[in-house]
């Protein structure tokens, strides 16, 4: 199948115009000392009676008393510091019960080490829960993306205002406004952001990183990224947008396929209504995780939509610097006027 039988979600739609049709650096993998910055660190030689132990991937363990577990890391107490280890070092969390903790599995050692809170992984374990109750929880971290051309959606991976959208609602656009919904005193209010950055853009997959400089910018709610992989075929999803201008829209349905191939690339696909204007909105499991960016349908079929997997997402947050977008490079879509032409004259031939 070709594009030219694809429509992206956020193509042009007659009569209603949407869209447009269609920092990291590498490092041997170091230490837990030396990433903890601490000197004299006891591995597995401090005993604790009655005492949680976290196991290393290095085979050393820590022992002591947890504090919090959160998305990125655990914080334990040695006796004589406090430690905040980070996921990706940690093969198994025990209590002193014996009970086993869930443990996050990240995609890339250095995002989750350096950039812990640019963005949050998933956690297993999440429960399961109804989606009228995680449209509550959630809604406010889905966006409207808008330019002068069009419009599509777009949610926030962290609470400084960084979005993710679809290359492209954004594509040749510099004049970008981002719209927030929020739930204050029980009314919803509107805002409108329009100090924009484009931060890193990857046309082949369809992604573009976002960023409101606004100043005053409040903090805002954001969603987690969640593993696709782990979806099963039949699963329930949901979707968040602005389909045909509609913003707060939400549409459920079921994974389809978790392997589309189209055009050389791998898409879920989900029987999810899907409309121009979704275009760079999140796809959610039933934990409230985005398991992809929404971002074309078949044009001719109903129930057809499809999604950039939620891994694709990751490998491009945690390169960004890759991808980072500068309007002096004409690889990046930037919009440029028409060259200068003559204009030839032609001259009657004499009778």
């Amino acid at each position: 199948m070709s594009f030219e039988e694809i429509c992206p979600a956020g193509a042009v739609f007659a009569p209603l115009r949407l869209v447009k049709a269609r920092l990291l650096a590498y490092y041997p993998t170091m230490s837990l000392m030396k990433i903890l910055g601490l000197s004299g660190l006891f591995l597995a030689s401090c005993q604790f009676l009655a005492a949680d132990t976290i196991q290393l991937k290095d085979q050393s363990s820590v022992t002591g008393k947890i504090l919090a577990e959160k998305p990125d890391s655990v914080v334990v107490d040695v006796g004589y510091t406090v430690l905040v280890v980070p996921r990706t070092f940690i093969a198994r969390v025990s209590k002193a019960a014996d009970a086993v903790l869930p443990i996050t599995t990240a995609s890339n050692l250095l995002s989750n080490v350096m950039s812990s809170q640019f963005y949050y992984p998933s956690v297993s374990g999440t429960p399961l829960r109804d989606v009228s109750e995680l449209v509550k929880q959630i809604g406010e971290a889905v966006v409207q993306v808008r330019t002068p051309e069009g419009l599509g959606s777009g949610f926030f991976i962290n609470a400084d205002g960084y979005l993710i959208t679809n290359f492209h609602v954004i594509e040749g656009e510099t004049e970008i406004s981002v719209e927030v919904y929020r739930q204050a005193d029980g009314q919803l209010d509107r805002e409108t952001f329009k100090q924009v950055k484009i931060i890193a853009i990857n046309k082949f997959h369809d992604l573009a990183l976002l960023h409101i400089e606004d100043k005053n910018a409040p903090k805002f709610k954001y969603v987690t990224l969640g593993n696709s992989d782990a979806l099963t075929v039949g699963d329930s999803v949901f979707a968040i947008g602005s389909p045909l201008g509609l913003e707060r829209t939400v549409t459920s349905g079921i994974l389809s396929t978790k392997t589309r191939e189209l055009e050389g690339e791998l898409y879920l696909q989900t029987s999810t209504q899907i409309n121009p204007g979704n275009s760079g909105g999140p796809l959610f499991n039933l934990a409230g995780e985005v398991v992809g960016v929404t971002n074309m349908k078949i044009t001719f079929g109903e129930g057809l939509g499809f999604a950039i997997p939620a891994e694709l997402v990751r490998n491009f947050l945690d390169h960004r610097d890759a991808f980072a977008y500068s309007a002096d490079n004409p690889n990046n879509p930037y919009r440029y006027l028409d060259p200068p032409s003559r204009v030839r004259h032609v001259v009657p031939a004499a009778q």
